[in-house]
């Protein structure tokens, strides 16, 4: 999004000008206007302006042809904004997966944030617990075996473990994956996460309570998300997954910042 378009649409909102009519107006701080507005009409410019980023990002990043759903992707931007605007922000590398969607399929997305792009767009596996080809039950307890929703801090450094190199997770939302650490919940790759596997048996092998990944692409992967950037596991609705990383007002706060 451009700085110019970003500028018109200020001026649109605070002379109540057409944006034709706004981009002939004499340019101006882009911060200093946004701090002229009124609170409501303030939000609302931001609100614009957060939309036109996940429509954008939605498009150039291929997410749409991806699998990606437009709601998924609102979900993991406000968590994201929501923890760049907390004392710990993360990079801008964004994880995606959505455990709403079958093993069978492409789940995981890999996508930065400030360049616009996915980087990668892979299968992952979640726990045997959860569900066979459709992840239906989650939870945070030691030894349920079971995928935990929400959103995670990576680990700063990668260790090899009795899968292979691996990285660790810490859950940032109490009650639904606080427990990633005690439970070794970490992205690992396993020979169960790939399309040979869905060949023969139609979905994916299952994992502890891991988002296991292809082999092959582990090490890349990792190599990417390591070093406190923010993966997100979104579920199907009636989860019951709640978060104070989704509340839309303090992730437009966030964003406005940024701008």
């Amino acid at each position: 999004m451009s700085k110019n378009y970003r500028y018109c649409l200020l001026v649109s909102y605070l002379l109540m000008l057409p944006i034709a009519e706004a981009a002939a107006q004499e340019p101006a701080s882009v911060a200093a206007l946004v701090n002229k507005l009124p609170a409501a009409a303030r939000r609302n410019y931001v609100q614009t302006l957060f939309e036109q980023h996940l429509v954008l990002l939605h498009t150039r990043a291929g997410l749409a042809r991806a699998g990606l759903s437009k709601d998924v992707l609102r979900e993991a931007l406000t968590g994201y904004y929501n923890l760049n605007g907390s004392a710990r922000p993360v990079s801008s590398v964004l994880t995606i997966v959505d455990l709403a969607r079958p093993s069978q399929l492409k789940r995981l997305w890999v996508v930065d944030v400030a360049q616009q792009k996915t980087l990668f767009n892979t299968l992952v596996a979640h726990g045997k617990g959860t569900g066979e080809v459709v992840a239906t039950a989650f939870s945070n307890i030691n030894g349920s075996e079971q995928s935990s929703l929400g959103f995670y801090r990576t680990g700063r450094s990668t260790y090899v473990g009795k899968h292979g190199l691996s990285l660790k997770l810490q859950g940032l939302d109490p009650g639904f994956n606080t427990n990633a650490e005690k439970r070794s919940v970490v992205v690992h790759g396993a020979e169960y996460v790939c399309d040979d596997f869905v060949r023969k048996h139609g979905h994916l092998g299952r994992s502890q309570g891991c988002p296991a990944l292809p082999v092959a692409e582990t090490a890349a992967i990792v190599q990417v998300i390591k070093g406190g950037s923010l993966l997100y596991l979104h579920g199907p609705a009636e989860a019951g997954y709640r978060s104070r990383w989704l509340n839309p007002d303090t992730a437009l706060e966030a964003f406005g910042r940024a701008l």
